[in-house]
């Protein structure tokens, strides 16, 4: 199967909303391939741009070397040709370089390139880190500027002159100034894509700095909604999005919030409101409590 090159797979993310869907574990935490594939069936029956398989959402920290190529490997096989997969590439840069070549390999389209697992860095240091795993691979490789790699519009600036194919910037900080310069310094040399957890709610005022899309947890178990929100920051439609907003979207923070690491279970707990069996997550996370599941299920209702 042919990927996408780089160029191809930038212009394909920009157009629409992308998808990050959660793994499935069995009762004994093992990856479910069966309820991962029927759920990936279902997302990508849906107008999304592109899958991001074992990111954040789908516990890639959790997931082992094998485990993750696994996971990757089922996602091309099920819906690669029909929409973009990006994978994961993770840790320090020899991990990393791993990551992007098993993901080639396995006929992923692209890379998303989280930061390095614990260790701080200077901005030279990221550069080269970036540098050495965009050079590693021919495919379209995604930065992830968040946590401990944070990129400033100058390392943006230098890494895109650099690597051809680093396509795409994804924002997990929300930072206004910041996203600004980057946007002014590199303009549309980049795809700018959302990274906060519900980025729903960073949407609208992002958009204006050059943030054309962003990952939809919740599209996970509300896909009709998440797509309508999104076009409704597209079409700048405040009305639409502030009653989305709080019809939906600050009531399910709520519930996020109350718990440190409930930005994934509670799309688990989303899915198996409406039906579609999210299962357990993985520790060091915790699965919702029931009252909190019961919240969430009333909350869906009211907008299903």
């Amino acid at each position: 199967m042919a990927h996408l090159n780089p160029s191809e797979l930038a212009q394909r993310i920009k157009s629409g909303l992308l998808s990050f869907p959660v793994t499935h574990f069995d009762q004994e935490l093992q990856f479910d391939e069966g309820r991962y594939r029927e759920h990936l069936a279902w997302q990508s029956d849906f107008d999304v741009a592109g899958l991001f398989a074992a990111g954040g959402t789908g516990e890639g920290f959790s997931l082992t070397t094998a485990e993750m190529d696994r996971v990757v490997r089922v996602a091309v096989d099920e819906i690669g040709g029909k929409v973009p997969v990006i994978a994961p590439a993770t840790g320090g840069t020899f991990s990393a370089i791993g990551h992007v070549r098993a993901a080639e390999e396995a006929g992923a389209d692209g890379i998303l390139l989280m930061p390095p697992y614990l260790t701080e860095a200077d901005q030279e240091g990221l550069i080269e880190h970036v540098s050495a795993v965009c050079a590693a691979t021919s495919l379209g490789v995604i930065v992830y500027s968040r946590a401990n790699a944070v990129l400033t519009d100058r390392s943006v600036a230098i890494l895109a002159d650099r690597n051809p194919n680093l396509i795409g910037f994804k924002d997990g900080i929300g930072n206004i100034e910041q996203m600004t310069r980057i946007y002014a310094r590199v303009g549309e040399r980049l795809t700018y894509i959302g990274g906060l957890p519900t980025a729903e709610t960073f949407a609208l005022p992002l958009l204006q700095l050059g943030v054309s899309t962003y990952s939809s947890a919740m599209f996970n178990f509300v896909p009709e909604f998440a797509l309508a929100f999104y076009r409704d920051v597209i079409a700048q439609d405040r009305t639409a999005v502030y009653e989305k907003l709080n019809d939906f979207v600050i009531p399910y923070l709520d519930i996020r919030d109350r718990v440190k690491g409930y930005g994934v279970s509670i799309i688990k707990g989303g899915l198996d409101a409406v039906g579609r069996d999210g299962g357990r997550v993985r520790p060091p996370l915790q699965n919702l409590t029931d009252a909190d599941q019961f919240e969430l299920s009333t909350l869906i209702k009211k907008i299903s």
